[in-house]
């Protein structure tokens, strides 16, 4: 099935009623998007698809055919809100961090604060709490905004 990965095309031999996420971890050997659950509650596998957040372990494969698909892998290290996430204690064990990044960069620019509580709200930390993660996605909005 062809459809874009993080930014380059792509042509992934997969059954369609796969879940995207063993599709992302095994065929494309994408391992940033994390199972927390496996039921859509945590939100720790949590990619881009066109543009919106999806729970990666929910969606089947078939369902990506032709859309544009973007994993924590995609962001490529240099994203403001990977730098936040680790220069404010927004990530901790990591197992939830690529999903509330993913889940933050769909927030676009300068988000109010009910905003990235409403935005991450489908995503759960086991750790740091979520104090440290708002503060490291409103930094990294202001930088970007700054730029």
């Amino acid at each position: 099935m062809r459809f874009t990965l993080n930014g380059r095309p792509a042509q992934v031999d997969a059954p369609p009623m796969k879940r995207l996420l063993d599709v992302l971890r095994e065929e494309c050997a994408l391992t940033g998007s994390k199972e927390g659950c496996g039921e859509g509650e945590c939100g720790a596998c949590t990619v881009l698809v066109d543009g919106m957040p999806v729970v990666s372990c929910l969606v089947p494969f078939a369902q990506v055919r032709d859309a544009e698909v973007v994993t924590i892998e995609g962001l490529e290290g240099t994203h403001p809100l990977q730098k936040a996430f680790a220069e404010l204690g927004g990530a901790q064990c990591g197992i939830c961090t690529p999903g509330m990044i993913m889940a933050a960069v769909a927030l676009g620019t300068n988000p109010s604060f009910d905003e990235i509580r409403h935005g991450l709200a489908g995503n759960l930390c086991r750790c740091t709490g979520y104090e440290a993660i708002y503060r490291a996605v409103a930094d990294a909005s202001a930088e970007k905004e700054a730029s």
